[in-house]
């Protein structure tokens, strides 16, 4: 069994060359590349103060996202049309819905941690407008 110690390897030698969304900045911590997975991706992102991401989705890969600091608020559906917040774990299994993250905080940014469940597909930025009010 091959065993990969990614606690030596301090965020900031995190990999950041990799698919951005405006408003959010990532950074991947286990891939292909610098692991040897093939089956899971794992990293990390922030969303700063009073910001939120462009729309995007994540193919059909599942994602589970763990707040370190601050709210998540989640926007998701054709035209993000619903809404919800979390300050501790998020799970993302709707294949192809698209979403956005925002950061209700005046202050605080947010931190988050995710696994998602392949390598491919991580992201794909949209184009789309969404509702004044959500649901």
């Amino acid at each position: 069994m091959a065993i990969k110690r990614c606690a030596d390897h301090p965020p900031r030698e995190f990999d950041s060359n990799i698919a951005q969304t405006p408003g959010l900045h990532r950074v991947a911590a286990v891939t292909t590349a610098n692991t040897g997975a093939t089956k899971l991706w794992a990293g990390a992102f922030t969303v700063d103060a009073q910001a939120k991401t462009g729309p995007h989705h994540h193919g059909d890969l599942e994602t589970v996202i763990y707040v370190l600091n601050g709210v998540a608020r989640l926007r998701w559906g054709e035209r993000l049309e619903f809404e919800a917040e979390a300050a501790a774990v998020i799970y993302l299994r709707a294949a192809y819905v698209p979403h956005q993250e925002i950061n209700p905080s005046p202050d605080l940014q947010l931190q988050c941690v995710l696994a998602r469940s392949g390598q491919s597909g991580l992201v794909y930025n949209l184009d789309i407008e969404g509702v004044e009010t959500p649901d």
